[in-house]
């Protein structure tokens, strides 16, 4: 990283003072110019029902993708050659999900967590919070579930709480009992949820607090860890806060980057902080990383046109080699193909703009193609 970047990054950390007003957060809500979200699916089912859709006499095909249309109250299929496929009601302004080994998807939703049978394609019930979320509305600062992750053994459910105009919670769900147990206090805006590989900690990244809450699995006993290389100057106003994490498969350090400029490398178990430089020079959103350590970051767009670079995926290897491919428009989050040879980026991002499908990327030679499906597809999954 160019140290000359430094005091023009300070410089951006605030929003202008008029915007700033409005937002007091650092990821304004998309404004549609890219790409104009999809029209809302009907009125969610009352919690507990299943949600019409299409029958299904076999398991989807494997590599089949699933994402949240942020935009509307439903999931959608993906086959990554044809596109769309079909979609299932699960409740309004739907977020993160998350895979079981049974086949269930676990979808955050602004009403509840639904649960999603992927071979049948219904909703089997829809688990309301138990933190006040206020109002159920869209929008990127709409209360409710954001991040979600399973336990390795598939019996609970860890959701990221946002409670408008105060700190989240993340939400323990059983999952046999289709029912929250209990809630632990974390920071603002759970933007995501991570689980250690042993199942032992839960991880909520908190995107308007800068931290990460590491949460005792088995006591639910939690602690800080602030995360923020840049500072923490301009608050809720701030561009540069931590987003999406990452477990590194190699020794559970959580990986977090920052502005296509800075990864945070976190031990969770001592809460110190490593800074790695990175080299794509965009705001930065999603991440994924494979069974061999090998991370992907989706990087949105400019801060400053001036000097940033836009939107784009890096795939850093584990010794920290880069290679930076440029995507076309906007994007949020990501997924690998089970093979380790594609990512899949989906196009719901959530400052802005946005668009309706997925950029397909072989990852051997960078090559790219759009792929129309969902309705503001923000979180994915591979099935």
């Amino acid at each position: 990283m160019r140290k000359s970047r430094r005091p023009s990054r300070a410089a951006r950390a605030l929003l202008p003072g008029a915007v700033a007003a409005v937002l007091l957060t650092g990821c304004a809500q998309g404004s549609g110019s890219a790409a104009p979200a999809g029209p809302a699916g009907p009125s969610s089912p009352a919690a507990g029902s299943p949600a019409p859709g299409p029958a299904a006499t076999a398991p989807p095909a494997p590599g089949t993708l699933l994402v949240t249309d942020f935009g509307s109250d439903t999931v959608t299929f993906v086959d990554p050659v044809r596109g769309a496929t079909g979609s299932v009601e699960v409740g309004t302004a739907p977020y993160g999900v998350a895979l079981g080994a049974d086949g269930r998807a676990w979808v955050a939703t602004a009403e509840g967590v639904a649960v999603v049978d992927t071979v049948a394609r219904k909703r089997l019930a829809l688990i309301p919070y138990r933190t006040d979320t206020g109002p159920v509305t869209t929008g990127e600062y709409r209360g409710g579930g954001m991040g979600i992750a399973l336990a390795p053994d598939g019996r609970r459910a860890y959701v990221g709480v946002n409670a408008p105009g105060g700190n989240g919670a993340l939400e323990v769900v059983d999952t046999a009992a289709l029912r929250v147990t209990d809630a632990v206090p974390v920071g603002r805006r759970p933007f995501d949820v991570d689980v250690s590989r042993d199942g032992t900690e839960v991880y909520a990244t908190g995107h308007d607090s800068f931290d990460v809450t590491v949460v005792a699995a088995g006591t639910l006993e939690s602690r800080r860890v602030e995360v923020a290389p840049y500072g923490t100057e301009g608050g809720l106003g701030s561009w540069l806060k931590p987003h999406y994490a990452a477990v590194r498969p190699s020794d559970g350090k959580l990986l977090l980057p920052f502005e296509g400029e800075r990864l945070a490398v976190v031990d969770p178990r001592t809460g110190r902080t490593e800074i790695e430089p990175m080299t794509a020079r965009t705001h930065q959103h999603g991440v994924a990383v494979t069974a061999g350590g090998t991370l992907l970051v989706v990087g949105t767009g400019p801060i400053d046109p001036d000097a940033d670079r836009g939107p784009s995926l890096t795939v850093r290897a584990p010794d920290g080699r880069e290679r930076v491919y440029p995507l076309e428009g906007a994007h949020e989050n990501v997924a690998v193909s089970r093979d380790g040879r594609t990512a899949y980026v989906s196009g719901g991002f959530t400052r802005d703009g946005y668009w309706d499908g997925l950029t397909v990327v072989d990852l051997a030679s960078g090559d790219a193609r759009r792929l129309a499906a969902g309705s503001r597809p923000l979180g994915i999954a591979v099935l």
